[in-house]
């Protein structure tokens, strides 16, 4: 089942593509989360959505928000994924136990073992107030999540 519009989002601990742990948590009361899930690193629609979001992040940073991104790839395919494309916000790993966290907001696919392409926005209270979840094949577009935010 996907996380819904007024659920509470599961606070969660993955490393990002240096190793260092990062919480949901650690942003309640201080920033709102965009919460993305994409399938697989260096894959042509993924990476257009990260360099997307690499390139708007400013248009998230002035909605005092901070950007998350969460696959199922290892901690050491982000790092070189995310030096290769010049990303400098956190790529997470939710390699083991296997798709938890995908799985704890609805979006891990079994049959193809990677999480599908779901964006949630969390306000600072830790409430998702937007989402959206798309199969592999359709890109998201960052004009909608600046658009949630702006509602809040």
């Amino acid at each position: 089942m996907t996380i819904q519009v007024g659920d509470q989002a599961p606070d969660f601990e993955l490393k990002d593509n240096h190793g260092a742990p990062v919480r949901l948590s650690d942003h309640r009361g201080r920033q709102n989360v965009v919460l993305v899930f994409y399938p697989f690193a260096f894959t042509s629609v993924c990476t257009d959505e990260l360099r997307a979001l690499r390139d708007g992040q400013g248009r998230l940073a002035d909605r005092d928000t901070h950007l998350l991104a969460v696959s199922t790839d290892s901690v050491h395919t982000l790092r070189v994924f995310a030096e290769q494309e010049r990303l400098e916000y956190p790529l997470l790993s939710d390699f083991w136990p296997h798709g938890d966290v995908s799985r704890a907001y609805g979006v891990f696919d079994d049959s193809k073992g990677c999480a599908v392409r779901g964006t949630f926005v969390i306000d600072r209270e830790g409430l998702v107030r937007w989402t959206v979840v798309n199969a592999l094949p359709d890109a998201r577009d960052l004009n909608d999540y600046v658009e949630a935010l702006d509602t809040l």
